[in-house]
């Protein structure tokens, strides 16, 4: 039997990789102002930081909606087929909720996974899933698989700038005015679906080498499962400083760093100029 890949756009995952191993990717929206966007479909990830940029107004973005999941469980029931859906954290969005509630019609075809992650941290959970399936797992087999191992993904991130986090009402004015005169760049993970400040950097540089010492003091990186890296904003350039300075870690047990730009939905939050990485935490076990 098929086992269809579902996710949300949060996760970012790359068109190509979707198309190539027939993911379907639901996409989310963004508002600004009285506009409505659909992401990667009516705006495009650099027209969103263009945007954001220029627009004094933080947009606002929005859950998925349990009919734009059953209109795609339909089909899948329909042909005979199961699927995995895996959405972005239930503690960050009522989308995991919804992608439950349309399913209740669909027992033994659909299976939800709560990633209890966002942007990178959701689409390595996404590959594995594609690994699993393409290994010959069934759809219950899968959404075990990822509900026992997506504690032992990590996602890292440096964020450029506290001016995001205070339009969100996260940290106060006063905060970001003073982080921001002295270059402090928060580091942050995402922990039990939540996102959590585990650090704060004077720099660029030492904000990546905050990054390197949380991989290797965590285990450091399974290579056999997936990797990710992710930027906002209109340029890699940090990103691929720290794909340089972090050499080390990757040299010799992969050829190539996946690389993603990171859209409207984790965007809007932290705003352009932000880097993560995610990855299994290396614990021995599969």
């Amino acid at each position: 039997m098929c086992v269809r890949i579902i996710t949300d756009s949060a996760s970012d995952l790359p068109a190509e990789y979707a198309a190539a191993h027939a993911v379907t990717v639901i996409p989310m929206t963004t508002v600004f102002g009285e506009t409505e966007f659909i992401e990667g479909v009516t705006i495009s990830h650099r027209e969103f930081y263009e945007k954001l940029i220029e627009d004094d107004t933080l947009p606002k973005t929005s859950q998925l909606a349990p009919h734009q999941f059953e209109s795609i469980y339909s089909k899948i029931a329909g042909k005979g087929e199961t699927a995995v859906v895996i959405t972005l954290s239930s503690k960050l969005s009522g989308t995991f909720q919804n992608a439950v509630l349309a399913a209740a019609d669909y027992e033994d075809v659909i299976f939800p996974v709560d990633s209890l992650n966002a942007t990178v941290g959701e689409q390595v959970l996404v590959k594995r899933a594609v690994m699993l399936a393409e290994e010959g797992k069934s759809a219950p087999e899968i959404a075990q698989t990822l509900c026992k191992e997506r504690s032992r993904v990590c996602l890292v991130a440096l964020l450029d700038t506290l001016e995001y986090l205070k339009k969100g009402g996260r940290i106060s004015p006063a905060t970001a005015f003073v982080g921001n005169m002295l270059s402090i760049k928060p580091v942050v993970t995402v922990r039990d679906g939540e996102v959590l400040v585990i650090g704060k950097a004077r720099g660029s540089k030492k904000g990546n080498n905050m990054l390197i010492e949380y991989i290797n003091e965590h285990g450091g990186v399974d290579f056999r499962c997936p990797i990710s890296l992710g930027y906002t904003g209109l340029s890699d350039n940090l990103l691929q400083k720290y794909i340089e300075d972090s050499r080390a870690l990757w040299t010799g047990a992969v050829e190539n760093l996946p690389v993603c730009t990171v859209g409207s939905t984790i965007g809007t939050h932290v705003g352009p100029g932000a880097i993560a990485v995610a990855y299994f935490q290396n614990t021995g076990e599969r």
